[in-house]
């Protein structure tokens, strides 16, 4: 990368390190916690598994419903970060209150909350990126972001898991364990998040006006007009819709997957490390193949890639292919999220960054909601789980073909 980093772009990149905390919690410790308090409540494993997705899918359609208007407002100069502050702040309590909750049915709806307040508070942190850096260095600054991101929320991580892999010999509950990790992990993300609130600052925006939220709701309907003129940047947040959806799912619902077909827990969850510590070089080496290879041709080595696993995943039933496809899938993920996110940057207005990324976001970090009710949906008419999964091939399919018609507009 050429150049040190400044001040800015590191502060950035440790909201990042912040965030991925809840999103490594949420893939992995997480699911497993909700199929000990389901069980505890009379529900099958199946069901639980259907349960999960389904949480999953009502916070990503929130925020579809809250997004592109929040962003829109955001645009506005001097809102981007008060908006961005309530968000993060509404995922950082709500993944500490998941400490409170003892029926499962409680326990999903806070955790919907929570992933709410997470999946808006990244609609404006990823609008950021044109104002903590330069176009040249797009690319590398947010592989850089998801890099350190995935190696950073290691250390949240491997502590709540001696606390809950070793509850009983240091002499508590689960519940506690797990109120330890749920706090553990709040304040770790609150603590990455402060020295970019202290020095980030709005470059690109809207003027203010009298009415700001009805302005935006003004802005929003000629933006979304102009996305379906603008066929490039239309067909790459279709394309984006399909195949990050994939990603996303696999991620969210890599153990409770593992867990329903029996495999051991704690592989599960250290397998689950192993993809963090590997996405972390597999990231930064995207970030510089995109200096010699065009970022488009990045992107479809991913979604074939992702394609391939989504297929290996139907006939999974051993422990070490569960660690095989933590691996594929750590070589991959970072690549795929970074260029995606840098390539959007890259081709859309800095000044209408808000609610563009809004819009971005709806299909990107907070929306699994197809992929997980799919296969949510398919686990609980056949009773199979892997039949489930293997449907998100569909989607990997769908992404690249659109993302091939996207990038001939170019």
């Amino acid at each position: 990368m050429e150049g040190k980093l400044t001040k800015l772009e590191k502060y950035w990149i440790l909201y990042d390190v912040g965030n991925s905390a809840f999103v490594l919690l949420v893939s992995t410790i997480l699911p497993i916690y909700f199929n000990y308090l389901s069980g505890l409540g009379g529900v099958s494993e199946v069901d639980s598994l259907a349960y999960w997705g389904y949480g999953a899918s009502v916070s990503t359609l929130l925020v579809a419903f809250l997004g592109p208007v929040l962003g829109t407002v955001a645009d506005t100069k001097g809102y981007k970060k008060p908006i961005f502050t309530v968000c993060m702040a509404v995922g950082v309590i709500g993944c500490a209150a998941l400490a409170l909750p003892v029926s499962w049915a409680v326990f999903l709806a806070v955790f919907v909350v929570a992933k709410v307040g997470y999946s808006a508070s990244l609609i404006f942190y990823d609008a950021m990126l044109s104002d903590v850096t330069s176009p040249k260095r797009m690319d590398q600054i947010s592989s850089q972001g998801y890099a350190w991101g995935y190696i950073g929320s290691c250390v949240p991580f491997i502590i709540s898991l001696g606390f809950v892999l070793g509850n009983e010999a240091i002499g508590i509950t689960m519940p506690q364990a797990m109120a330890i990790a749920f706090f553990l992990n709040a304040g770790w993300w609150f603590a990455m998040t402060v020295p970019l609130l202290r020095t980030y600052r709005q470059n690109h925006g809207v003027a203010k006006r009298e009415h700001v939220v009805k302005e935006s709701f003004g802005r929003l309907f000629r933006i979304l007009q102009d996305i379906r003129k603008e066929r490039k940047t239309f067909l790459f947040l279709v394309a984006f819709f399909f195949y990050i959806d994939g990603v996303y799912t696999i991620i969210e619902m890599a153990t409770a997957y593992g867990s329903a077909i029996g495999l051991d827990t704690q592989g599960l969850l250290l397998a689950l490390l192993v993809t963090q510590i590997v996405a972390f070089p597999c990231a930064l080496l995207f970030g510089k193949a995109a200096k010699k290879y065009k970022n488009t041709t990045l992107i479809r080595v991913c979604i074939v890639c992702y394609f391939c696993i989504a297929l290996f995943a139907v006939q999974l039933d051993k422990q070490w292919e569960f660690w095989f496809l933590a691996v594929c899938v750590g070589m991959f993920q970072g690549g795929i999220q970074a260029l995606s996110r840098s390539y959007f940057a890259s081709i859309i207005p800095p000044e209408k960054s808000g609610e563009l990324f809004g819009i971005f976001d709806i299909c990107g970090k907070g929306a699994s909601f197809m992929g997980t009710a799919l296969v949510g949906m398919m686990t609980q008419l056949t009773q199979n789980p892997s039949i489930g999964v293997g449907m998100l091939a569909v989607l990997f399919a769908v992404g690249f073909a659109v993302f091939g018609a996207a990038v001939k507009e170019s």
